[in-house]
């Protein structure tokens, strides 16, 4: 199982969007700084997350979600719980 996850930085408040078997570890990997281009964001902390059966589903809604590159459909999916692919 695969999970996609959205975290968030405590420091600005902008929305990172990834994919991982395990996002607890995921972060705290995120938060030592072991990802350089999230490393002036910390700290970080996990607002959603969501299990896929496989990767590429999971791998197909990150992709769609970055490309959007909108923050109110970010905002929408933290407070729907889950992500409805028909809502956006």
């Amino acid at each position: 199982m695969i999970f996609l996850y959205i975290i968030q930085s405590e420091a600005n408040g902008r929305y990172y969007i990834g994919s991982s078997q395990n996002p607890e570890r995921r972060l705290a990997e995120h938060n030592s700084g072991h990802t350089r281009s999230l490393k002036h964001l910390r700290p970080l902390k996990l607002v959603f997350k969501q299990p896929f059966a496989t990767r590429s589903e999971a791998v197909r809604i990150e992709r769609k979600l970055k490309k959007s590159k909108s923050r109110d459909i970010i905002k929408k999916i933290i407070s729907d719980g889950e992500i409805k692919m028909g809502s956006w």
